[in-house]
């Protein structure tokens, strides 16, 4: 008869046991701190400060808030809006996207499933910088410019189109680069879970009276995919609002072209620049 652990009086475990839980935490709960919660804390100490990074901050209370919501007209006008209709459209769309290219490739072997998966995998590790490079030799304004270059050839257009200056063009733009770079972890997590899931499920769902893709989508590959749709979905939000900077990137100037890619997590230089 298999012996059960001593628990102390209150039901919970004994002294060993919790040094070497605490133990096994430890390492985790220093890395949060040091890259998560001290920085957080740190930030939002800074939010109340007027600090240009060169000077000491110096205190200053309420100020900053107050600016933002009574004397910053560009942040409702332009940044807010911008920085809602990228995160509705990029972090759905990434979620999504995601899934679909999980499920396919989920279908093919396995060498050329590899391939493709870290094709799409790249982009992610690339960072935002490498990636707005190679994005803004594509989207040059000049002949030069791929897009142009190739339209230009097919007599699309007669001039070179400024994609990168037009404020028409760039929330556009912006949104097509990170949907390009937005397969990272979540995508992964998802593929494994498809690949993981028992075939048996789905032979026996056909028995049952499955009779097509999207329903074994539907009934068996989603609900088997709990934990890695909700992990997928949490990094799409945090990808989302991450990529604030991504319209400075490509236009390589702060703040963008009449505000069209000014988004929360890169603050334009009025606000910035404003001494309290």
């Amino acid at each position: 008869m298999r012996k059960r652990r001593r628990r102390n009086g209150y039901g919970g475990i004994n002294a060993k046991d919790g040094l070497y839980a605490f133990g096994l935490l430890l390492p985790y709960g220093l890395l949060f701190s040091l890259f998560i919660a001290i920085p957080v804390a740190a930030s939002i100490a800074l939010s109340f400060t007027y600090f240009d990074v060169v000077q000491a901050p110096r205190w200053a209370g309420l100020a900053n808030y107050i600016t933002l919501l009574t004397q910053d007209t560009v942040f409702f006008q332009y940044v807010l809006p911008n920085t809602i209709q990228f995160a509705l459209i990029i972090g759905p769309g990434g979620y999504v996207v995601s899934f679909i290219l999980a499920w396919m490739l989920a279908q093919i072997q396995a060498i050329p499933r590899t391939i493709i998966a870290l094709a799409l995998y790249m982009p992610s590790m690339a960072g935002g910088v490498f990636i707005s490079v190679i994005w803004r030799v594509m989207f040059s304004g000049n002949q030069a410019g791929y897009i142009n270059a190739l339209l230009l050839r097919f007599n699309l257009i007669e001039m070179p189109i400024q994609w990168l200056v037009d404020p028409k063009y760039i929330m556009g733009i912006m949104i097509f680069v990170s949907l390009w770079s937005a397969m990272g972890i979540g995508f992964l997590a998802m593929l494994a879970g498809i690949l993981n899931i028992n075939e048996e499920l789905y032979e026996a769902a056909y028995v049952d009276g499955l009779k097509n893709r999207f329903q074994e989508i539907i009934y068996i590959t989603i609900p088997s995919l709990k934990p890695q749709m909700l992990f997928g979905a949490v990094m799409a939000i945090v990808g989302a609002f991450n990529n604030g900077a991504i319209g400075v990137q490509l236009t390589g100037v702060n703040p963008t072209p009449e505000n069209a890619g000014q988004m929360i997590n890169e603050p334009h230089r009025r606000l910035r620049d404003t001494p309290l």
